[in-house]
């Protein structure tokens, strides 16, 4: 049920409008490059559970591998344009891997040897995704190491050199139990081999208004010189986001951002397909809510945000679930002791289907995805949608009550926080 609606709030700041990432510092912004990296893989954690019930394990295997295979061609392709290491060579498949959610920084530890143009190999010291489905057995370990790696390792490749084959040395379930590294494969372009095809489903989401979004770009008032403005150096095998100026680290947030809106569509499209729309929207939401609330935590833990509505806006005005603003048109504008949160149209809110997250944080029930972004910061807020301001599709007034009981965490972050992704540490920086 929609929350009671409420005089409408005054027009939004002008100054909310510009670049989130002007005026922050160097170390914050690749701080935030990293966690933006983490919040998009976790997207799986919070929506895959959903789908236990209703399509079985095999069913969410066969969602993740579609899922996969439609969102990283186009975001490996796009941020490879965006850093000017476009090629068809090992090196560049490697540098794609060091800037794709698939494989955030640390949590997924992969480490990369280049042998030539056609050859090279990679293991992972870590592997996050290992630590978490280990303990559900080696039935869940062979969906994701086997069933679902396989196709989808080629298709993100695929958006390098058709004639790429990514081939598993070793992999889990692992012997011993305390094998490391935790696997290794083999990366190979045979100028022989037949080429694969792009994947049906990345030809299928390529038409979505997210895969065309033109390439994020530097803001003119955030430094250049304090970092590299491409990635045409060769490759680093311990790239950090501090290698990277104020002003790239800017434009690649922003196609971050974009990996996560790509890699969420394509799940809730894979899961339309296999269900109804209406289930789709049930499931998307509760998605959105589990990864929404559980980046509100570690984003307010990444800038020391303090649990209030000053606090908030700090995280809201980077969180993914809004951004890029090229994407997604909200405004965070702040008004005495609370906070107006502006949506209007957009390329987000205009794909017919109706399943983008902010598609559906306009939709009914929808209210609970901004819910749990701003109670897993402060539970005494309270968020109400209001009249629409003009130009608005939608808007929400975001109050602290202190005489509110605090809320409850919801279950969807709950649930999602059963991966140790939730309270994972980076150690390397620059």
């Amino acid at each position: 049920m929609a929350a009671p609606r409420r005089t409408r709030p005054t027009a939004p700041d002008p100054h909310a409008t510009g670049s989130p990432w002007s005026g922050r510092s160097h170390a914050e912004l690749a701080e935030l490059a990293r966690e933006l990296l983490l919040a998009g893989h976790l997207i799986d954690r919070s929506g895959m559970p959903h789908l236990i019930g209703r399509l079985g394990r095999d069913g969410m295997r066969d969602v993740a591998i579609d899922e996969w295979m439609a969102a990283s061609p186009i975001y490996t392709k796009r941020m490879q344009r965006l850093l000017g290491f476009e090629g068809d060579t090992v090196e560049v498949i490697f540098k794609g891997m060091q800037l794709d959610v698939g494989a955030p920084p640390e949590f997924m530890d992969f480490r990369y040897e280049i042998t030539d143009d056609h050859h090279g190999a990679f293991h992972l010291d870590h592997c996050g995704a290992l630590m978490d489905v280990e303990p559900m057995g080696d039935d869940y370990v062979q969906a994701m190491c086997h069933d679902i790696e396989d196709p989808t390792f080629d298709a993100t490749a695929t958006a390098t050199n058709p004639r790429a084959q990514v081939r598993p040395i070793h992999r889990p379930p692992r012997i011993p139990a305390d094998r490391a590294p935790h696997c290794a494969w083999s990366v190979t372009i045979d100028p022989e081999a037949a080429p694969l095809p792009v994947p049906a489903q990345a030809e299928w989401l390529a038409t979505s208004a997210a895969a065309r979004v033109p390439l994020a770009a530097a803001p003119a008032d955030l430094p250049t010189g304090d970092g590299w403005s491409d990635y045409t150096a060769s490759l680093d095998p311990d790239l950090v986001m501090e290698r990277f100026s104020s002003a790239t680290l800017a434009a690649v947030l922003d196609e971050t951002a974009l990996q996560g809106h790509l890699l969420s569509r394509a799940y809730l499209l894979q899961v339309a397909s296999k269900t109804s729309g209406a289930e789709a929207i049930e499931i998307g939401i509760k998605q959105a809510t589990g990864i929404a609330g559980l980046t509100t935590k570690r984003l307010a833990a990444a800038l020391g945000a303090s649990a209030d509505i000053a606090g908030l806006a700090r995280v809201l005005e980077v969180h993914p679930m809004l951004l890029p603003r090229t994407y997604v048109a909200a405004t965070i504008d702040r008004q005495d002791d609370a906070l107006v949160v502006h949506l209007a149209p957009c390329p987000a809110t205009d794909e017919p289907d109706g399943l983008t997250w902010p598609a559906l944080l306009t939709g009914r029930g929808g209210e609970a995805i901004l819910h749990a972004a701003a109670v897993c910061l402060d539970p005494q807020a309270q968020v109400e949608r209001v009249e629409a301001h003009p130009g608005d599709l939608a808007t929400w007034l975001v109050h602290r009550d202190p005489t509110a009981p605090p809320a409850a965490q919801p279950d969807e972050v709950t649930l999602t926080e059963f991966s140790t992704g939730a309270g994972f540490s980076f150690h390397r920086r620059g």
